[in-house]
C-alpha cells in the first residue's frame, strides 16, 4: 500500500525518511515540519489535512539580483528606516492552511514584522527589516517553505493583468472546436434529423467521428483543466465545491462519448461537450470581466476624491481633487494629516509615523530634499511637499482595509458560500435519483439529463448577485460623496439602528463660525505668528480661526511643534513661544457655556478667540428624516449650546459635553453592551477610537485629505444633509440582493425540472448558464440605477 508524505502529501515514490515517528516524502518536507513544530506552528496540519506544499529543489541562488539597489526599489512598494514592504506573487497558495502559514512568517523569523495575505490574487504583503534580513534571502526563505515567489518585470512594475490571456486561449481552443465540431457532426445529424443516407458519409462517419474525438480532447484536458482542478483541490480538502458537478458531467459525456465511438453504438456528444465547455467559459469570461470592472472601479473612481491643499509658489492655498494632482504639484499636509502621494519635502520639520504602512508606531525624521512616501502621517508642523507620483488610489484602498483597520463580521459573502456548500450537496442527490430513474428507463438518454443537471445547476448566479449589487452600490454612493471601504459595510449601514454625531466639525462647518477676541489688544507680529501656526491644525476650531485671522498670510516657519491630543499645542515662531488649545493647556480657568480658543505667549496669557458655532444646514430636517433612528450628540466642548441642539433635535436619545477621545469610545462600548448597532459620525481627528469601535464609523470631511484609515466611511460634509438617502439606499440594496437570490434560486428549479424530465440537453444548459448570470447582472445594474434616482440626481 503506497505511502503519503505527512507534509505535502503526496505518495512516496523514491526516498522514504523517518522522522519524529512520520514519514516524509523528501528533506525540504521534513526541513519544514521540523521549522514549523520549532516554532510552535503545528496546527498547520490540523486546518486542512495534506495542504502543505512540497518545497522546490531549484537553486535559490537565482534571487539574488534582488539585492542590486535597481532592481530592489522597482520591486518593493515602501522602504524607509529599517523597514521595507514588499508584494510577492505565489501562485500556489490554495487553501486555508496555506494562508495560515503565510500570515505567520513573524513566528518563523524574527526581521518579518508582519504578513498578509490576498488570496484572491494569490500576493503576500511583507513587512521585513532589510537590514537584517536581504530581499533574495526573504524570496530563499519563502521557497524553503515550498511557496516560491514569482519575480518578473509585470510583477515589479504592480501591472493589474486586465484580461485572463490564459483564459482567453482556453476559450478559443474551445470555440475552434465547438465549430468544427459541429461541421464534421452534420453527417450524423443530416441521417438522424432529416432522415437522408449518403454513401460517402457512411463510409467516412468513422474517419468523421475520430476527428471529433481528436478536436474534444484538448478542450477537456486544456481547457477544462481549471475546473478540474477547483474541483481536486477541493476533494482533496475535504470541500465539495461548486466545480465538482461541472467535472462530473464533463467525465460522463467525454467517457460516454469514447464508448459509442469505440463500440459503433453512435457519435457519441463530443460537439455537444465542445458546445457545453465553450458557453461554460464565456460565461466565466464574462464573470471575470465583471469582476475586473468592479474592481477597476473600486480602485480608482469610487474612492477619496476629498480635496488636497494645494500651493503655489507665491504661498497661495487652493484645494483641489486628489484625482488632480500631478508629478510637480506642491501641496501642504498637516499635522496627523495622512501623506496621499510618493512626495519630496521642500519646507518643513518632517517627522513622518509609517504605522499605517510598516505597523511599527516609531516616527522618521525628514529634512528638506527626502522622499516621503504615500500613507505616512505627518506628525508636526505643516509640511510642503512636491509630488514625484501621482497618487496611487488603488494602494489607498490596500492602507484603508489593512488588517489593523478590520472589523470581522459574516456578511452575505459568507452566506452565498455556504448557500452554494449545501446546494452542491443538494444537486448531487438529485443527479444521483435522476440517474438511477432514467437509467432503468432509456439508459442512453440517462447521460443526456445527467449532464444537463449538472451543469444547469452551477450557482453562478447566486455567487455574483451580492457583489455584484454591492459593487453598483458602492460607485453609485461614491458619486455622490459617500466613500464606504468595502461591501460588508453596505450590509452593516442597513443594520444600523443607533447615530451617534460628535458636534464640532459634524453638524457644524468648520468655517463658518461667528468668532470674536477677548483679551488685551493683539499686535501683527503676534497675529501673524499665530496664523501660521494655526495653519499647522486641521482641526476644525483651527481651521475656522485661519479664516477669521485678516492678515497679511505670511508663512513663517514653525519650530518645536508638539501637540496634546483633545487639548491643542504649542510651538515657538520667530523665537516666541505660543500655545493655542483648551483653557487647561494654558493654565486658565474656562467660562462655563462657552466654546473658545485660549492663547498664550512665552507663557503668558494674551487672550481667547470665543466661537458661536454656525451649524450645517437643513439639520432640523435631517433629524426628522432619520426619525427611524436613535440619535445621540457628542461634544469636546462645554455645554454651551445644548438648548439650540434641542431645539434642532428634540427628539434625541442621549447628550454627552466635555468628552475627550476616551470618553467618546466607551460612550459607543455602552450603547453596542446594550445591542445596539452603532454608526458614529466625527471629523476622524479627536474620533478616530469611536470611529473604529463602532459598528460603523463614518469620517465627515470638509475641504481636506481627510483620509482615516480607522473609519468605515469618509462622506463629504455638505453632503450630511443626505445621511438618511445613503442609509435607506443601503437597506434597499440589501432587499436587491435577496430578490437576486430569488432569481438565481427561480432560475435553478426551472432548469432543473426540464433537466430532470428530460427536456433539456447538455448542451442548451450550457448556454442557459451563462444567461442567467447576464440576467442577474442586467437586473442589479437597472435595479440599482432605479433605487438610486429616488435618492439622487444621477449624472
Amino acid at each position: 500500500m503506497p505511502e503519503n508524505c505527512f507534509h505535502c502529501g503526496q505518495n512516496i515514490e523514491k526516498e522514504r525518511i523517518s522522522f519524529d515517528e512520520k514519514i516524509f516524502c523528501c528533506n525540504g518536507c521534513k526541513s519544514v515540519y521540523e521549522i514549523l513544530n520549532l516554532n510552535n506552528l503545528s496546527d498547520f496540519y490540523e486546518l486542512n489535512k495534506k495542504s502543505g506544499i512540497r518545497p522546490n529543489d531549484d537553486n535559490t541562488s537565482q534571487f539574488d539580483y534582488l539585492d542590486t539597489p535597481e532592481i530592489f526599489e522597482k520591486v518593493t512598494d515602501f522602504s524607509e528606516g529599517n523597514t521595507s514592504l514588499v508584494n510577492f506573487k505565489i501562485p500556489v497558495i490554495h487553501c486555508s492552511s496555506c494562508i495560515w502559514l503565510l500570515e505567520s512568517l513573524q513566528s518563523l523569523n524574527p526581521n518579518i514584522n508582519y504578513s498578509q495575505v490576498n488570496f484572491t490574487r494569490k500576493t503576500v504583503q511583507i513587512s521585513f527589516n532589510h537590514n537584517e534580513l536581504k530581499l533574495s534571502e526573504l524570496a530563499k526563505f519563502l521557497t524553503s517553505l515550498g511557496y516560491k515567489p514569482v519575480v518578473n518585470l509585470e510583477t515589479a512594475e504592480k501591472k493589474e493583468e486586465s484580461l485572463d490571456k490564459s483564459l482567453v486561449i482556453k476559450l478559443a481552443v474551445a470555440g475552434f472546436a465547438f465549430g468544427n465540431g459541429m461541421f464534421f457532426s452534420y453527417p450524423e445529424y443530416a441521417e438522424h434529423v432529416m432522415g437522408t443516407t449518403d454513401f460517402w458519409m457512411e463510409k467516412y462517419k468513422h474517419l468523421f467521428r475520430f476527428i471529433m474525438f481528436l478536436l474534444a480532447t484538448p478542450v477537456v484536458f486544456y481547457s477544462a483543466s481549471d475546473y478540474f482542478k477547483s474541483a481536486w483541490f477541493g476533494l482533496k480538502n475535504k470541500i465539495v465545491n461548486i466545480d465538482v458537478p461541472i467535472v462530473l458531467g464533463i467525465i460522463m459525456l467525454y467517457g460516454r462519448s469514447i464508448y459509442e465511438v469505440l463500440t459503433d453504438y453512435g457519435p457519441g456528444y463530443f460537439d455537444t461537450l465542445c458546445g457545453l465547455l465553450f458557453f461554460m467559459l464565456l460565461g466565466k469570461l464574462f464573470q471575470k470581466r465583471t469582476y475586473s470592472a468592479l474592481s477597476y472601479d473600486r480602485d480608482y473612481k469610487s474612492f477619496y476624491p476629498i480635496a488636497v491643499t494645494k500651493v503655489d509658489f507665491n504661498g497661495k492655498q487652493e484645494n483641489i481633487l486628489l484625482s488632480d494632482l500631478k508629478v510637480g504639484h506642491r501641496i501642504m499636509v498637516r499635522n496627523q494629516e495622512i501623506i496621499p502621494v510618493d512626495a519630496i519635502l521642500i519646507n518643513g520639520e518632517g517627522n513622518i509615523d509609517n504605522s499605517f504602512i510598516t505597523g511599527e508606531s516609531a516616527s522618521v525624521p525628514k529634512k528638506p530634499g527626502d522622499k516621503i512616501f504615500a500613507g505616512g502621517k505627518q506628525v508636526g508642523s505643516a509640511l510642503e511637499l512636491e509630488v514625484i507620483k501621482t497618487v496611487n488610489q488603488s494602494y489607498l484602498t490596500q492602507l484603508w482595509n489593512k488588517e489593523a483597520f478590520r472589523k470581522y463580521e459574516i456578511g452575505l459573502d459568507t452566506l452565498t458560500n455556504h448557500i452554494s456548500k449545501y446546494f452542491t450537496f443538494i444537486i448531487l442527490g438529485i443527479t444521483l435519483i435522476a440517474g438511477i430513474y432514467w437509467g432503468r428507463i432509456d439508459f442512453e438518454k440517462m447521460f443526456q439529463v445527467v449532464a444537463a443537471i449538472l451543469i444547469i445547476a452551477c450557482p453562478c448566479a447566486l455567487a455574483l448577485s451580492a457583489p455584484f449589487t454591492f459593487g453598483h452600490v458602492m460607485r453609485i454612493l461614491g458619486r455622490n460623496k459617500f466613500y464606504v471601504k468595502d461591501t460588508l459595510t453596505i450590509e452593516k449601514i442597513s443594520k444600523i439602528s443607533t447615530l451617534v454625531f460628535d458636534k464640532t466639525g459634524t453638524i457644524t462647518h468648520n468655517k463658518e463660525a461667528n468668532i470674536h477676541f477677548e483679551g488685551n489688544e493683539i499686535e501683527d507680529f503676534d497675529l501673524k505668528n499665530i496664523k501660521s501656526l494655526v495653519k499647522n491644525s486641521n482641526h476644525p476650531l483651527s481651521k475656522a480661526l485661519y479664516d477669521f485671522l485678516k492678515v497679511e498670510d505670511e508663512y513663517f516657519p514653525v519650530e518645536k511643534f508638539a501637540e496634546t491630543p483633545g487639548k491643542g499645542y504649542e510651538a515657538e515662531i520667530r523665537r516666541t513661544l505660543y500655545k493655542i488649545g483648551s483653557a487647561k493647556l494654558i493654565g486658565e480657568e474656562a467660562k462655563n457655556l462657552e466654546t473658545a480658543v485660549y492663547i498664550s505667549k512665552n507663557n503668558v496669557f494674551i487672550g481667547k478667540f470665543v466661537f458661536k458655532n454656525e451649524y450645517r444646514k437643513n439639520l432640523s430636517t435631517l433629524f426628522k428624516n432619520l426619525a427611524g433612528y436613535r440619535i445621540h450628540v457628542l461634544s469636546g466642548d462645554n455645554a454651551s449650546e445644548e438648548k439650540q441642539l434641542k431645539k434642532i433635535i428634540p427628539d434625541f436619545d442621549g447628550m454627552a459635553f466635555n468628552q475627550n477621545p476616551e470618553d467618546k469610545l466607551n460612550y459607543i462600548k455602552k450603547l453596542q453592551d446594550r445591542g445596539e448597532k452603532v454608526a458614529m459620525l466625527g471629523d476622524g481627528l479627536n474620533d478616530a477610537g469611536a470611529l473604529k469601535q463602532s459598528n460603523v464609523g463614518i469620517a465627515v470631511a470638509d475641504d481636506t485629505n481627510s483620509f482615516t484609515p480607522s473609519s468605515d466611511v469618509i462622506m463629504s460634509g455638505e453632503k450630511l444633509e443626505k445621511l438618511n438617502d445613503y442609509f435607506s439606499f443601503s437597506k434597499d440594496a440589501m432587499v436587491i440582493v435577496k430578490i437576486t437570490f430569488a432569481i438565481s434560486f427561480f432560475y435553478n428549479i426551472i432548469g432543473l425540472s426540464f433537466a430532470v424530465t428530460g427536456h433539456m440537453s447538455p448542451l442548451f444548459a450550457a448556454i442557459l448558464m451563462p444567461i442567467s448570470s447576464i440576467s442577474v447582472v442586467a437586473f442589479t445594474s437597472i435595479s440599482t440605477w432605479w433605487r438610486s434616482t429616488k435618492y439622487f440626481k444621477i449624472k
